[in-house]
């Protein structure tokens, strides 16, 4: 084979290929499937298609056993993203992915183009994104760096969506000593389309012409699938911006508008965002999958820089980018709609019938490699998995003093890092353009309008890594279940989910254990619940000079509410109304906020789960708000009810509550005389719900038929939380009030004071 003359000057070897992140085993694979010595330009494809970032290739023998078919499935993994039917002719598209490395080495791009990633993925499928989220985990609040990597992400996010024109509606935030070494940063996107207009990114037809759309391709983002988001960080890590890309939310507003524009018509055969691995990936799986070859000229590339290689131009992973096969002899026609748009398309290349992934630089032949060994024959590994040695001693409420204040430990949890207000974040994000959101950030879920069929869709991202760290299965389980309970006290049944995988290194034994474990927890939770995975992303290697982060397997769960106009939300509304709790979760220590907030422990493992009372409370919930019997609801999560009923009283009309929370009855290690227990102990399988006294038989019954609790606490009114724990000899005990304005004031200022702090890097 010809070579170019960077290929001349640089010895191919083993050496060359641990440079680029493969082993010496996967050169020789990559030596026997091609029968020859690589190009520079052959192994640079190889080391980003066979990275881990790309190619799966530590999770993909965990990743076959998720459940994904289901009664509303039209697409579930292996595409873009998923796909469920919506009714009316209508389909919801979305997926989470990660960008970590690249947002901890420079936040504000690093979530930019994370925004804008995940954007092309749903639009490519012929979906108009209607919705943005994400899920966020910083580093200890006191951490020297958080503050600048706060502001940072916070703003890559905000100036990505507010001007691309897609509303961020909701996430959620979460910090721990354990992501001081390694942030995550993980966008969801949620689009809508006719069913039976969704696109797919196999190529087909040999001759039709391969088209190049979008922005020109630059040296940003090369090697960032294969060497940043592939590999542990080092001390040097930080210094790898330039394999950050770099974003431009106003060519990717165009390309949305230009891209649904020509998919409208019949034109396109597929379609694929070039996103990680660039030019590579989008051409080589196009091709894979319709079982055909691809050729490109390289020559034809629109470049940025004239000086680019064409090993650059391979491995770029330069933003706002697509790749279209079209039919053959309507090249113009489609490159006319976008140039109409403002941006460039050219065809550079054509299927071919040889199944191979060819590329030309002047007039030479510098790639030449069967499309399925990038893909389908590319390694998978059984990597060993070890559960460790350690455990963590039972918990000893004995050496744990029960709280002498409760008003006292309430307002210090309200101004704590994972229970203050996230005003400070969403404030920022546009969260209206479009005109579709119905509820908005800072509830359990975002509710967002779908015209076309006069219902709505919820959404909500949801992981306790402190659950899952204490016991991987029952904490992956949670993050299901959870996720179902926030879309429920919408009124929304949970239709699937997509999700992000966050993990350390795969290569240690003990990582493994935690992500098969965690894997088989979110199979028990989407079996309960119905809910397939249709999309997602693994993220291994976020370990910091040999530290791993706590596990994370975040959960993206969408659900459906047939009616736009039944939709329930958190804060009090009416004074005078039945505040109820549903549901079968009896509240513990372990796991939870306030133990780890007031006494520096977490427990020997996280709440019980049952899994059958958490379907069947979320489903009675769900369908009272369908009835129109509740228009209030709120999960009962961290901080227990004390911290919920705070949050009613927070993020309504300013209407206060009196309520008596009982005593738990039953606890596996928690005293069930404390009254930190019952104030702030957490568990599954609890709603709050705020009801119409005429309502309130009708809930009553509802949950006696449906075989779970129903406890009457107080009413609404006033403007103050009125609490006490259970009831002694008649009388009610520990007892406090506290007005809204008190609980607003930690609430509030708590996530504004860490963001203004400056250090770290700024």
């Amino acid at each position: 084979m010809a070579r170019t003359a960077v290929s001349q000057t640089l010895k191919i070897d083993e050496a060359a290929a641990l440079e680029h992140g493969l082993t010496v085993d996967e050169y020789a694979r990559i030596v026997t499937a091609l029968g020859r010595t690589p190009t520079i330009e052959e192994l640079g494809v190889y080391s980003v298609m066979w990275s881990e970032h790309c190619s799966y290739k530590s999770s993909r023998a965990h990743l076959k056993r998720f459940p994904t078919d289901g009664r509303c499935v039209l697409q579930g993994p292996g595409e873009n993203a998923g796909a469920v039917d919506i009714g009316g002719g209508m389909a919801a598209i979305f997926k989470i992915e990660s960008h970590n490395h690249p947002s901890f080495v420079e936040p504000f791009q690093g979530a930019a183009t994370g925004v804008g990633g995940i954007l092309r993925d749903v639009f490519t499928m012929g979906a108009r994104p209607v919705a943005n989220m994400n899920s966020l985990r910083f580093g200890s609040a006191d951490h020297e760096r958080t503050p600048f990597l706060l502001r940072g992400v916070v703003d890559g996010i905000g100036s990505y969506g507010n001007c691309v024109g897609v509303p961020t509606v909701g996430g959620e935030v979460y910090f721990d000593s354990g992501y001081d070494g390694n942030i995550l940063v993980n966008a969801f996107n949620l689009g809508i389309v006719q069913a039976d207009k969704i696109f797919r990114a196999i190529a087909s037809g040999t001759g039709n012409p391969v088209l190049y759309v979008g922005s020109k391709t630059g040296r940003d983002g090369i090697h960032g699938a294969s060497l940043l988001a592939s590999s542990e960080f080092k001390e040097e890590s930080e210094q790898m911006k330039p394999t950050v890309q770099v974003g431009d939310p106003f060519t990717e507003n165009l390309l949305i508008e230009a891209c649904l524009e020509v998919m409208a018509g019949d034109d396109v055969v597929a379609i694929q965002d070039m996103g990680a691995a660039g030019l590579t990936s989008s051409s080589v799986e196009m091709a894979s999958r319709g079982g055909v070859g691809i050729r490109l000229n390289l020559d034809l590339i629109p470049l940025r820089d004239p000086t680019l290689t064409p090993y650059e131009m391979l491995l770029s992973e330069s933003q706002e980018r697509m790749v279209l096969v079209v039919r053959k002899g309507r090249e113009e026609a489609v490159a006319g709609i976008y140039r109409r748009w403002g941006l460039s398309c050219v065809t550079v290349g054509e299927v071919t019938d040889d199944n191979r992934f060819t590329a030309l630089y002047r007039g030479e032949e510098v790639v030449s490699i069967p499309a399925d060994s990038l893909t389908d024959d590319a390694p998978v590994y059984e990597r060993p998995i070890k559960e460790p040695t350690s455990k963590r001693k039972p918990l000893d409420l004995a050496r744990i003093h029960d709280s002498t204040d409760l008003a006292h430990d309430l307002l210090e949890l309200l101004g704590s890092p994972n229970l203050c207000s996230r005003a400070w974040i969403y404030q920022q994000y546009d969260s209206y353009v479009g005109a579709n959101t119905l509820v908005q950030p800072g509830g359990d879920a975002a509710v967002v309008r779908v015209r076309e069929n006069g219902g709505a869709l919820a959404m909500t991202t949801d992981c306790n890594s402190r659950y899952v760290a204490l016991d991987p299965f029952v904490g992956a389980g949670h993050a299901v279940a959870e996720a179902a309970r926030n879309v429920a006290v919408t009124g929304a049944t949970p239709l699937a989910i997509s999700d992000c995988l966050n993990f350390g290194n795969p290569e240690k034994p003990e990582v493994m254990w935690q992500f098969a474990r965690a894997v088989d927890g979110m199979i028990e939770g989407c079996l309960a619940f119905d809910t397939p995975v249709i999309s997602g992303n693994v993220s291994f290697y976020n370990d910091t000079r040999g530290e791993s982060i706590p596990p994370t397997p975040t959960v993206a769960m969408v659900g459906l509410i047939k009616d736009s106009a039944r939709v329930a939300t958190a804060g009090f509304k009416v004074e005078g109304e039945t505040v109820c709790l549903i549901g079968n979760g009896v509240p513990e220590l372990n796991g939870s906020e306030y133990l780890f907030t007031k006494h520096g422990a977490t427990g020997e493992r996280p709440p019980a789960l049952d899994l059958a009372a958490e379907v069947i409370t979320s489903r009675v919930c769900a369908g009272l708000i369908a009835e129109g019997i509740v228009v209030t609801a709120h999960d009962v999560a961290d901080g227990g009810i004390a911290v919920a009923l705070a949050e009613m009283c927070l993020t309504g009309t300013g209407i206060g509550c009196d309520v008596v929370v009982p005593a738990p009855s039953v606890a596996a290690t928690d005293s069930a005389s404390r009254s930190d227990v019952a104030a702030f102990g957490e568990s599954g399988c609890r709603i709050l719900l705020s009801v119409a006294p005429a309502n309130r038989s009708s809930v009553r019954k509802a949950c006696e038929k449906a075989g779970i609790g129903f406890a009457q606490l107080g009413s609404t009114g006033g403007q103050s939380l009125r609490l006490a724990i259970g009831e002694t000899g008649g009388e009610k005990r520990r007892a406090f009030e506290l007005s809204i304005a008190a609980l607003r004031e930690p609430w509030a200022s708590f996530l504004p004071s860490i963001a203004a702090r400056r250090g770290g890097n700024a």
